[in-house]
């Protein structure tokens, strides 16, 4: 026997169950997997935070309590707030962040300390199409960069692009983005800045479209690299919105670029 369903509107108060999405005209399925180069298809991605907090005069009890905790975070002095920290995380599992690291936040010592949300940041990894290696794209890479000792410099940011950059031929959105790939791609050569690329599309307060991270063994380089990438066509003429910018040093460091299955590791950088 058919199920028969109320729904606000009915006349009858019953209609039929709804069709299959696949039934419906005009009805297109949602591509959800990531899709990099060859076929390779993947379901998995990290979704990663950044956290801003004043009001730390020591740092030293902040990194403890990562350790303690075990997640991976990175903690950062905010260079531009004597007595700011920020807190990058990241887990496969979007729902670590209102559960697990709530419970954590509200706890000592980060209690006592006074978010900044302007400076709230999270987003998701993911691919453009030609990646093969999937998993080290979206899962593997963007530890390496963020939790890199040897990098402990950090710029994040996020943007927005114009709509009409959505309205380009796609031959023309490629060309700017291989711009922006090729700058990118000759600092990191250097050993200058590397990145963290995610998306963002609502899942932010401000409707950004991305989040990046710059991180490098020195500060200066990543402030060039931002003045190099104001002079492409993509920023100076279809970017909307930049910023705000969150500047940082790593404190300490806890998991991220331990192997899989390995307990977490706490490294102190300074």
């Amino acid at each position: 026997m058919t199920r028969r369903l109320w729904h606000p509107g009915s006349s009858s108060g019953a209609s039929q169950a709804p069709p299959a999405a696949g039934d419906r005209p005009g009805a297109a399925v949602p591509e959800l997997d990531e899709v990099g180069g060859g076929g390779a298809r993947s379901a998995r991605r990290l979704f990663v935070q950044l956290l801003v907090f004043t009001g730390a005069a020591d740092t030293a009890p902040l990194a403890a309590s990562l350790a303690e905790a075990g997640h991976e975070a990175v903690l950062y002095a905010d260079v531009n707030d004597p007595r700011g920290v920020g807190l990058l995380t990241c887990s496969e599992d979007p729902g670590f962040f209102p559960t697990t690291l709530r419970a954590l936040l509200a706890s000592p010592p980060w209690s006592s300390l006074t978010p900044r949300p302007a400076f709230t940041m999270f987003g998701r990894t993911y691919a453009i199409g030609y990646e093969r290696d999937l998993d080290d794209t979206l899962l593997h890479k963007p530890r390496r960069h963020a939790w890199q000792p040897a990098w402990p410099w950090a710029i994040w940011y996020p943007l927005r692009r114009a709509g009409a950059f959505a309205a380009l031929p796609e031959a023309e959105q490629r060309a700017m983005l291989k711009e922006h790939g090729e700058l990118g791609m000759g600092f990191a050569q250097d050993d200058a800045a590397h990145d963290v690329r995610l998306a963002c599309h609502g899942l932010d307060a401000a409707d950004s479209d991305f989040v990046i991270g710059l991180m490098g063994p020195d500060l200066s380089p990543l402030s060039k690299l931002v003045q190099a990438m104001r002079k492409t066509k993509q920023t100076s003429l279809y970017l909307e919105r930049l910023g705000p910018f969150f500047v940082g040093h790593a404190v300490s460091m806890v998991g991220g670029v331990a192997a899989p299955g390995e307990r977490a590791r706490e490294q102190q950088i300074v």
